[in-house]
């Protein structure tokens, strides 16, 4: 009775599956870690839609394929479509039921279960990824570095590869090294190192790289002769997790830092630049740091963007005045991770002296003007006769009428007595507050390196034609 009570439940179980029209498989059902599994669903009818499947068991479809075939039954013509996903599953786990629809109507497919079993033989495998971190605590912005390293058996050979970097998702890549290769007795190794640093508090993890590769392998087909194929297999690094601290409030840079500042004169003529260098150096999240650009009174300063290269920011600021002034100091609040502490590095002020040889020049004119007046109500009165009083007329008319004619070359060469734009020097002082200008910036950049460099580049003199004329400058 039990025997036929079985033979009733494996018929019934038979026509279900013949009769069903969505069926899905794997092929393997149990496989090594790296291993690619094919999924496939079996498909039964005249009209389908595909189903839309990326991801199976929390890993991304390598490739898809689709095979479609006719059968005719009793004079009566099928089509089966066969749909397949090619993945490499990381874990065991349970395909759900996957709904396809079919000639209007919703089917489902039936659920298969995935076994994944570590690798054999870890110790002597071919090809090893693995991830390795200086620090696995550490505090927002801190920089650390994160190796990668791929080993090559030397008697492993690889068609073809495929590499996937880890997600460092939550992290500032600050620099990545030149791949660096070496030989130990068994393996080629060639190591990446990246500089990187967390963004936020909390716990952050960088997922698994993986390295796809291509290997010779053989088959024996049915007649018993040996064919050669390409069998690929995935290599995974382990994860990494870090437990990231909060900084102190009020505090953004975190690391070791030290700052110094250096001006290419201190003593200048009116209107001419002071030149500021600003140098950053040592371990740190560089790229919080914002512009040192001071805000000051009767002084045009004009800052250029930060570099950052390495462990080293540097920072341009050009400061011009018509009187003495004091360039402030520059300071850096961070906090050192190594002394758990909040320090602070400045510079020093710096004060220019400014020499406005304009401004001696109407005093002394001024003095000269005084003593003839003073000399003047000095001499004794004395009486014109009529013909001397015409003369004195007719000779301040004359006068009068030179001045006139003469008053534009007085005001040019009063203004040369400020400076002349034909002066490298004073033209960089007048087009400096104008430096937002792309054209300007370059004429200035030109400038500069013409003044306080050995270089003599030759300036556009139309170009810089037109902006004197666009900004009136004379």
């Amino acid at each position: 009775m039990r025997t036929i009570t079985k033979l009733l439940f494996l018929q019934l179980l038979f026509l279900n599956t013949a009769y069903a029209q969505v069926v899905a498989a794997v092929t393997p059902k149990e496989v090594e870690l790296g291993e690619m599994v094919t999924y496939s669903l079996t498909i039964s009818g005249e009209d389908i839609t595909r189903p839309n499947i990326r991801r199976l068991c929390d890993s991304d479809v390598i490739s898809t394929s689709s095979q479609t075939s006719m059968q005719i039954t009793n004079g009566a013509i099928s089509k089966n479509y066969m749909l397949s996903y090619k993945f490499v599953p990381q874990k065991s786990c349970v395909i759900n039921p996957v709904e396809v629809e079919i000639d209007g109507k919703t089917e489902s497919s039936n659920s298969v279960e995935i076994k994944v079993v570590p690798i054999s033989g870890a110790k002597d495998l071919d090809f090893v990824l693995k991830l390795q971190s200086s620090k696995k605590e550490l505090f927002v912005g801190e920089a650390f570095d994160l190796t990668l390293t791929f080993k090559q058996r030397s008697d492993a050979q690889a068609v073809e590869s495929e590499f996937t970097p880890p997600e460092l998702k939550g992290f500032w890549i600050k620099n990545e090294s030149q791949p660096k290769r070496y030989q130990d007795s068994k393996y080629t190794i060639t190591e990446i190192v990246y500089s990187i640093a967390p963004q936020r508090a909390g716990e952050l993890k960088i997922s698994q790289a993986q390295m796809r590769i291509a290997s010779r392998g053989s088959r024996t087909s049915s007649w018993g002769d040996w064919i050669p194929t390409i069998k690929w297999k995935t290599y995974f690094s382990n994860e990494l997790s870090f437990d990231v601290k909060p900084l102190p409030s009020g505090v953004s840079l975190v690391g070791d830092f030290a700052i110094k500042a250096i001006v290419d004169k201190s003593q200048i003529k009116a209107n001419e630049a002071v030149n500021l260098t600003l140098q950053v150096e040592g371990e740190g999240n560089f790229e919080d740091i914002k512009s040192f650009k001071p805000q000051m009174e009767d002084v045009a300063v004009f800052d250029e963007k930060i570099v950052i290269e390495g462990k080293k920011l540097t920072q341009k600021i050009a400061f011009v005045s018509d009187r003495d002034f004091t360039i402030p100091s520059f300071s850096l609040r961070y906090f050192d991770p190594q002394t758990k502490e909040v320090k602070e590095v400045s510079t020093k002020e710096i004060k220019v002296d400014v020499i406005n040889e304009q401004i001696k020049e109407e005093l002394v004119v001024k003095k000269e003007e005084a003593v003839a007046v003073h000399e003047t109500h000095a001499l004794p009165a004395k009486e014109y006769d009529m013909f001397t009083l015409v003369f004195i007329f007719i000779g301040g008319v004359a006068a009068g009428v030179l001045i006139m004619l003469y008053k534009p070359y007085l005001a040019s060469a009063k203004k040369s007595k400020g400076g002349s734009i034909k002066e490298p020097k004073v033209l960089l002082a007048k087009l400096l507050a104008f430096k937002d200008d792309k054209e300007v910036a370059q004429i200035v950049e030109i400038l500069e390196k013409n003044i306080y460099s050995a270089d003599k580049i030759e300036v556009d003199k139309k170009v810089l034609k037109e902006l004197l004329k666009k900004y009136k400058i004379d």
